[in-house]
């Protein structure tokens, strides 16, 4: 597991289309309960190399009703996004994720993870990647069929602050989806909040 992660940390494999060094950011362990499978890490996450270490992040362990200990345990969680490295800002945010970084690296990460019990599928990109002809015409429609993908595939929207209009649209996310995600959480990493 070591070679590999050391292979994904000086991968270059899209370093032609970065105006910045690759900083691939990921993390797993052969004992991660969860997988969590977003879209790239964005400037922040550049800066830092640490996952999720901004808002959407802040609003990830929210959803997910969890700590930054508990978040950041590989034993808990694998963090493989579909791009590993921020892939730079486009005209209306950052562009999307590269698409080589999926193909290269995740088949050979899922295979020495050897205790998933939930993979969570975080926007369109990792749900279409992931879920093919399975996923519904729309995002928010995927999401509203969220029990048809269980219990392999949770899938969600991007918990960036952009999305508090959606969130507000569709209000049924925060009182069904949400509940879900949480006591789903608990009970894989035997969590007792009660």
């Amino acid at each position: 597991m070591g070679q590999l992660k050391s292979e994904i940390k000086n991968c270059q494999i899209c370093a032609a289309h970065f105006e910045h060094e690759p900083r691939p950011v990921f993390t797993f362990s052969p004992k991660s309960k969860i997988v969590i499978i977003g879209q790239a890490p964005g400037s922040v996450v550049h800066r830092t190399g640490i996952p999720w270490d901004d808002k959407s992040g802040e609003n990830l362990r929210n959803w997910l009703g969890i700590d930054n200990s508990i978040f950041y345990d590989t034993n808990n969680f694998a963090i493989i996004p579909m791009g590993f490295c921020y892939p730079g800002k486009g005209k209306t945010g950052d562009l999307p994720p590269r698409k080589e970084c999926a193909p290269q690296w995740h088949n050979l990460i899922f295979s020495m993870l050897k205790e998933v019990q939930l993979v969570l599928l975080i926007g369109k990109y990792a749900q279409d990647y992931y879920l093919k002809d399975q996923a519904k015409r729309n995002l928010t429609m995927t999401v509203e069929a969220y029990l048809d993908y269980l219990p392999q595939y949770f899938v969600l929207p991007h918990p960036s602050p952009r999305n508090n209009i959606w969130m507000k649209k569709n209000p049924w996310f925060k009182t069904e989806v949400l509940p879900t995600l949480k006591s789903m959480t608990q009970d894989i990493l035997n969590l007792d909040y009660a």
